[in-house]
């Protein structure tokens, strides 16, 4: 090989280190954690599951994305489908055309949290996430690294401009605990502390526990020292069950 030839590869060798290297030590944790709850099972399987009398598809992948759920309530069968083209309601199969945009929106964003909490946390490395670590922590004697998550405008949705923090396992990589702030519907923070856990075809799923404090404008880095010192309402359970994980056609 050519002295030319041996600089060529060096260099290339080089450009490829560096580009290894760029990833934080937030986007490394992340990776961590999305592997120990199952990787790449959750972007090649379509999941299903009821959460609170509600039928629920997800399917998601680094570009694409469908989320479905379907229930029955006074008008008839209803079926709402969110994807990258948007937002659909059909009743006993007929498309409704006489949705408001607020009323899309405020379906959208419904549809939306509860496949994001599903799926965490795989989605927390969406392109419009934006992750930083906030250092180590203990908590009900455990380690974790912190991590806080918000969002580009561009790409965020429209509440990109909410706040979530992860408390993920030193030795594990699991998410135990997760606060988060949001702004729209009257805003709030919340505090979530993982149940149980049922795994499915690879997939890690957890129920949680669902805190708020009495103040809805407590900042969500307060949260922690709010749940040990006990001063966290018990709001609600977040519950899935008949979890179903089936393998995408390759």
């Amino acid at each position: 090989m050519s002295i030319l030839n041996r600089c060529y590869v060096l260099a290339a060798l080089t450009i490829g280190s560096f580009a290894c290297d760029t990833k934080t030590e937030a986007d490394k944790i992340v990776d961590e954690s999305i592997a120990a709850h199952g990787g790449d099972a959750f972007k090649n399987s379509l999941i299903e599951f009821d959460f609170r009398a509600i039928h629920y598809t997800i399917y998601k992948t680094e570009s694409e994305f469908e989320y479905i759920r379907e229930f029955s309530d006074s008008t008839g069968t209803v079926k709402d489908v969110l994807n990258n083209f948007g937002f659909v309601r059909t009743v006993n199969g007929t498309k409704i055309d006489t949705l408001t945009e607020e009323r899309i929106g405020a379906f959208s964003r419904s549809v939306n949290s509860v496949a994001y909490f599903a799926y965490l946390p795989y989605g927390l490395n969406d392109a419009s996430a934006r992750k930083k670590h906030l250092g180590e922590t203990t908590l009900n004697g455990e380690q974790y690294d912190l991590i806080k998550v918000t969002f580009k405008q561009e790409g965020g949705g429209e509440d990109y401009d909410d706040e979530f923090l992860y408390w993920i396992g030193k030795e594990d990589k699991y998410v135990d605990y997760i606060a988060y702030s949001y702004r729209i519907d009257g805003g709030g923070v919340r505090f979530r502390e993982v149940s149980d856990v049922i795994e499915v075809g690879g997939i890690r799923f957890q129920n949680y526990l669902n805190f708020k404090p009495d103040d809805k404008n407590t900042p969500v880095d307060k949260m922690e020292a709010s749940y040990v010192s006990g001063d966290l309402e018990l709001l609600s359970e977040i519950i899935l069950e008949n979890i179903e994980v089936k393998p995408l056609p390759k």
